[in-house]
C-alpha cells in the first residue's frame, strides 16, 4: 500500500470528524438562524416601508413636476433657457422636448415602481409616462405637458431611489459576515470547557495525570470540572494504594514460595516428583509475575526515547537461546519510539512467550517466531511498526477478539498449556498506554500475527 492513500483516508477521517464535531454543529446552526433571521427581517423591512417609501418618492416627484411646471409656464419666453440651466446645474433636473422617434426603455419591473406610478398618474394624469433610459440615456423620465407640447422630465436616480440591490446585497453580505464571526466566537466559548474536559479525559485513558480544569463559569461547567477534578484525585489514590498493595502481595505470596522450593530442594522425593512440584511453584510465581504486571500503572512520565530497533534485536537474541524457539528477524535500523523501556520489552517478550506456548509449528517440536519493525508513513502520520508472528495453527477469525480480554485462554484452538490468560491483556493495557495501536490477526499461510503501530520519537 501506497503512502497517498493513507494520507487521502487520514484527511478524510480528519474532515468527518470535523463536519461531526460539536463546534461545526453549533457554528453551522448559529449561521443556518442567522441567515434566516436577517431573510426575514429583510423581507419584513422591505415589505413594512415599500408603501411609505413609494408614497414619498411619488410625492417627491408630484412636486418637482409640478413646480418645473408652474416656473416654465410662468416665465418669459426670454428667461426660459436660463431657468432650464439652472435647474440642470442646481437641482439635476433636465427637460427634453417628447419626440415620437424617442428610443423609450421601460420603467423597472418593481412591485415599488408600480406604487409609484399609481401614486403619480393620479395626480398628474393617466398618460403620465414612465422610462428608465430614453434616448440611451439613463434616468429616471417623466412625461409631463405644456399646453398642447409634451416634455420628458429626468430626474437623477439617486435623487428617489433608496437602496440598490447590489447595496443591499453588499450590506447583507457585511452583516452575514460580522454575524457568523460572532457565531464562531460564541461556538468556540460554548464548546471550551467540553474540548479541556474531552483533553482531560483523554489523558487519562493514556495513563498521564492531567492538570485540574478550571472550577468556575456557568454554575453546570464548574460543578462538571469539580466533579472531574475529584474523580481524577480518587484515581490516583487508588493507583497509589495498590502499587502499595501489590508489594504486599508480591512479598506475602512469593517468600512462601521461595521457602516450598528449598524445601522441596532438601525433601527426599524421586527426581519425577521433585521436577514436577519444581515447575508447578516456578509456575505459580510466574502467575503472581503476570498479575502484577497487569496491575502495574505505566506512568507517562517516565517515557523517554526508546532505540526500538535495539531493544528488539536484543530480545531477538535471548529469545533464540531458548531451545524451542526459532526466531528470525526483519528490523530496520535507528528507529526511536516514546515509551518505557522495560514495559515495551515486556510487551515483547510476552509475545514471544505466548508464540512459544501456543503457536507451535505443526509437525515440529519448535515454534518458529518472526520479528519485523519498519516506519511507515510521512510527516505527522509517521508511524513505528512493530510485528511478531508465529507459524502455528492461528485462531479462529470469530474468537480474535477474546484473546485480548483478561484471563481468557483458548486451548482448543491454539493448543493445551497452562497460564493465568493474561498474557495479550497485558500487552493490550501497555500498548493503550503507550498511545500506540495493537492488531491482531491470522497470519497467512497459518499462524497469529500482532502488529503494533507506534509514533515516532521526536
Amino acid at each position: 500500500m501506497t503512502a497517498a492513500p493513507r494520507v487521502s483516508r487520514a484527511l478524510a477521517a480528519r474532515l468527518a470528524w470535523a463536519k461531526s464535531g460539536l463546534f461545526w454543529r453549533t457554528f453551522l446552526l448559529l449561521g443556518v438562524l442567522i441567515t434566516l433571521s436577517m431573510a426575514s427581517w429583510v423581507g419584513i423591512v422591505s415589505w413594512v416601508q415599500r408603501g411609505p417609501q413609494a408614497q414619498a418618492i411619488g410625492n417627491q416627484v408630484i412636486s418637482i413636476v409640478t413646480i418645473t411646471h408652474a416656473a416654465l409656464t410662468h416665465s418669459a419666453p426670454e428667461l426660459r433657457k436660463e431657468l432650464l440651466f439652472e435647474l440642470v446645474s442646481n437641482e439635476g433636473i433636465r427637460i427634453f422636448p417628447l419626440e415620437v422617434t424617442d428610443k423609450v426603455a421601460p420603467p423597472p419591473d418593481t412591485p415599488l415602481m408600480d406604487d409609484i406610478e399609481s401614486i403619480v398618474k393620479s395626480k398628474l394624469g393617466s398618460d403620465t409616462r414612465f422610462s428608465s433610459r430614453v434616448n440611451d440615456q439613463p434616468g429616471f423620465w417623466v412625461s409631463f405637458k405644456i399646453d398642447d407640447d409634451k416634455y420628458w422630465m429626468m430626474l437623477e436616480r439617486e435623487r428617489i431611489t433608496g437602496l440598490t440591490r447590489v447595496q443591499w446585497a453588499g450590506w447583507a453580505a457585511v452583516v452575514g459576515v460580522l454575524s457568523l464571526l460572532g457565531a464562531g466566537l460564541i461556538s468556540s466559548l460554548i464548546n471550551l470547557p467540553l474540548s479541556r474536559l474531552t483533553a482531560a479525559a483523554r489523558d487519562i485513558a493514556r495513563g498521564r495525570k492531567p492538570d485540574p480544569l478550571p472550577e468556575k463559569g456557568p454554575t453546570e461547567i464548574a460543578e462538571a470540572n469539580h466533579s472531574f477534578n475529584q474523580m481524577v484525585e480518587d484515581l490516583a489514590q487508588v493507583e497509589s494504594d495498590r502499587a502499595v498493595i501489590l508489594a504486599g502481595i508480591s512479598h506475602d505470596l512469593r517468600t512462601p514460595l521461595a521457602r516450598m522450593g528449598l524445601e522441596v530442594e532438601m525433601a527426599d522425593l524421586s527426581t519425577e516428583a521433585r521436577e514436577g512440584m519444581q515447575s508447578d511453584i516456578a509456575q505459580m510465581d510466574a502467575i503472581i509475575g503476570q498479575f502484577l504486571d497487569y496491575a502495574k500503572p505505566t506512568e507517562a512520565a517516565t517515557f523517554v526515547p526508546v532505540d526500538i530497533s535495539a531493544l528488539l534485536e536484543e530480545v531477538a537474541r535471548e529469545a533464540g537461546r531458548t531451545a524451542s524457539l526459532r526466531v528470525s528477524t526483519d528490523i530496520a535500523p535507528d528507529l526511536h519510539v516514546m515509551g518505557n523501556s522495560t514495559d515495551l520489552r515486556r510487551v515483547i517478550n510476552n509475545l514471544i512467550e505466548n508464540a512459544r506456548r501456543y503457536g507451535t509449528t505443526p509437525g515440529t517440536g519448535y515454534t518458529e517466531v518472526d520479528i519485523a519493525c519498519h516506519a511507515q508513513g510521512l510527516g505527522p502520520l509517521r508511524r513505528v511498526v512493530i510485528e511478531v508472528q508465529d507459524h502455528g495453527v492461528g485462531v479462529p477469525d470469530d474468537q480474535i477478539e477474546q484473546l485480548l480480554k483478561p484471563f481468557t485462554r483458548l486451548d482448543t484452538a491454539r493448543g493445551q498449556a497452562n497460564g493465568s490468560g493474561l498474557g495479550l491483556a497485558i500487552v493490550e493495557r501497555a500498548v493503550t498506554r503507550h498511545n500506540a495501536e495493537l492488531h491482531v490477526k491470522n497470519r497467512d499461510g497459518g499462524g497469529l500475527q500482532i502488529r503494533i503501530s507506534m509514533p515516532p520519537a521526536a
